[in-house]
């Protein structure tokens, strides 16, 4: 009986590290835009492209080039510009960051964490800079850093994976950079979940009420309206909201409610939610990819 746990053990480690090999390879869709949408995306990347055939050596451009591709939808496109400039500036950590990114974006969970891992260390004892947006929200305030955008996909990563303990070690790190209303919400939205998927309830819930009802953000407007479903206990105002919604946030919403069900143990009404976002056209949405995994666990 021994031998047999001992292979069947082997066997799940060894068709894991198999399909981490091959994630790269998977088939998705294209992302879906508007028409303004897509000429802003598609200008954007000749100018990065532009600027990259000019000088393939200056690390900005490459960060710039390898996130205007991903934004498109060519992420292993990106992940190879990423790891050029890796091999031009390997101790620069936001080729890795920005890596890791586009791994979670195609289920690469293990190399994204790896990744993440190494920058972590390399950013300690770092000045931490802020992290310009690839499309400026309403005010043209960046609401992110180069440490926060570390923290946030590590620990996304770990929960992903279903490694609670580790998501949490990082989300609670992330919080100690999160300094604004929307790098807030956004942390604490991850953070909370985890902890209640940890049956940390006590915890989970004082984080909650620690949070000012009234917080103004400038974009993270749905994890400030999650969050207060779950203070509420009221998820009457995401219902009607994730009907109206057909942009990214639909796939945020979409989880964030299935995983509300999901937590009062209305399995069948959380998983037909998640089935919902995963019929979606926001692939490469955390929301959609978070739902696909839950669905995973239900089987």
């Amino acid at each position: 009986m021994r031998k047999l746990i001992l292979f069947f053990l082997f066997l799940i480690v060894f068709v894991s590290a198999i399909a981490q090999q091959n994630c790269e390879d998977k088939q998705h869709p294209p992302p879906v835009f508007t028409d303004s949408l897509q000429k802003i995306f598609d200008e954007s990347l000749a100018s990065s492209y532009s600027k990259y055939q000019n000088d393939s050596t200056n690390a900005e451009h490459i960060v710039w080039y390898g996130r205007r591709t991903a934004y498109l939808g060519n992420y292993k496109e990106a992940i190879d510009i990423y790891t050029r400039g890796m091999q031009l500036f390997p101790k620069d950590p936001r080729f890795l960051r920005h890596r890791a990114h586009r791994y979670i974006t195609l289920r690469c969970f293990d190399k994204a964490i790896a990744d993440l891992e190494k920058a972590k260390e390399m950013i300690l004892g770092k000045t931490d800079e802020v992290e310009a947006d690839g499309l400026p929200n309403a005010l043209n305030i960046p609401t992110t850093t180069l440490h926060y955008n570390i923290w946030y996909h590590l620990g996304l990563a770990y929960y992903l994976k279903g490694e609670y303990e580790k998501a949490l070690f990082a989300y609670n790190q992330n919080m100690l950079v999160a300094d604004n209303n929307d790098s807030y919400v956004a942390t604490l939205n991850w953070l909370y979940i985890t902890l209640k998927k940890l049956g940390k309830n006590a915890e989970a819930e004082q984080k909650l009420q620690n949070m000012d009802p009234d917080i103004q953000v400038i974009e993270n407007n749905d994890y400030r309206d999650i969050l207060l479903m779950y203070r509420r206990n009221n998820e009457k105002s995401l219902v009607e909201k994730t009907n109206s919604q057909q942009s990214l946030g639909s796939a945020t919403l979409g989880y964030a409610l299935g995983n509300y069900y999901l937590l009062k143990g209305q399995k069948e009404k959380a998983k037909e939610i998640f089935k919902a976002v995963v019929k979606g056209n926001q692939w490469a949405s955390f929301g959609f990819i978070a739902a696909e995994k839950e669905l995973e666990r239900m089987k």
